[in-house]
């Protein structure tokens, strides 16, 4: 099984750009999108054929124009969960998780720290709140892949220009420690634990030449449990497709 993460930065906006054209050569079996910024009804019937041979699930945002996560997926899902049973986070539409036969596939848009201390809060209590759903998966014996677009570089080579970025947020020690929680919680970064000292980027501002230049930041991770380790069979990293400030990641799993 091939899976894709992809912050699209507007669904709408990447549908009209023929974003989506590029990823018939990676040739996904489950497409995980943040920040689509729509709801399905706001597309036009065309741009739903596109999706065709594909199972839907939809997590747009209560406010419009924001925020949302949708997950396409060729094989049914046994099951769907919506949300992290926690209002604030929920009215945001940042989670959607597919239970498989050997795994439950979790897509999630972190929160952004950009706009000032308390989405700071925001962001670490909803890393907070999805460890704990997580912890008590994992003690339930459930095998669990995260993938999405995390908000956050974990390390120094996850950036290029990580000294300058050293208090913004991005990159806060308080947000980079959340991410070594998780690893000390029974995940592995997987891309990490493949390539150790592979630098490439996932996220480019729009402003500053910055993707030409590539002045990135590696942001959207697949995190995989453990005992899915010998089951991974490869990360890329898409640099190659546009469409969005960000590229997709892919992996394969057996």
């Amino acid at each position: 099984m091939k899976i894709i993460t992809w912050n699209i930065n507007g669904l709408r906006a990447a549908l009209r750009k023929g974003a989506f054209a590029q990823l018939n050569q990676v040739d996904a079996d489950v497409i995980c999108l943040q920040e689509i910024k729509t709801r399905p009804e706001q597309l036009m019937p065309d741009d739903h054929k596109i999706f065709d041979g594909f199972y839907p699930t939809w997590n747009p945002a209560l406010r419009p124009g924001y925020s949302g996560v949708a997950t396409f997926a060729k094989a049914q899902p046994l099951e769907i969960t919506l949300g992290l049973e926690h209002p604030e986070f929920d009215q945001e539409g940042r989670v959607i998780c597919l239970r498989y036969p050997n795994f439950l596939l979790f897509n999630i848009y972190f929160p952004s720290g950009q706009r000032g201390q308390g989405r700071v809060v925001f962001k670490l209590d909803f890393y907070r709140r999805l460890l704990e759903v997580c912890e008590r998966l994992h003690a339930a014996g459930e095998k669990i892949i995260l993938c999405g677009d995390f908000n956050t570089a974990h390390n120094e080579i996850d950036l290029k220009n990580w000294r300058q970025n050293a208090n913004t947020s991005g990159f806060l020690p308080e947000e980079r420690a959340w991410i070594d929680r998780y690893l000390d919680s029974g995940f592995v970064d997987i891309y990490r634990q493949l390539y150790p000292e592979r630098i490439q980027y996932t996220w480019w501002a729009y402003f500053g030449n910055a993707r030409a230049r590539n002045t990135g930041w590696r942001l959207d991770y697949f995190l995989v449990s453990e005992d899915l380790i010998p089951h991974i069979r490869d990360t890329v990293i898409h640099e190659d497709i546009v469409g969005s400030d960000h590229c997709p990641v892919s992996m394969i799993i057996d």
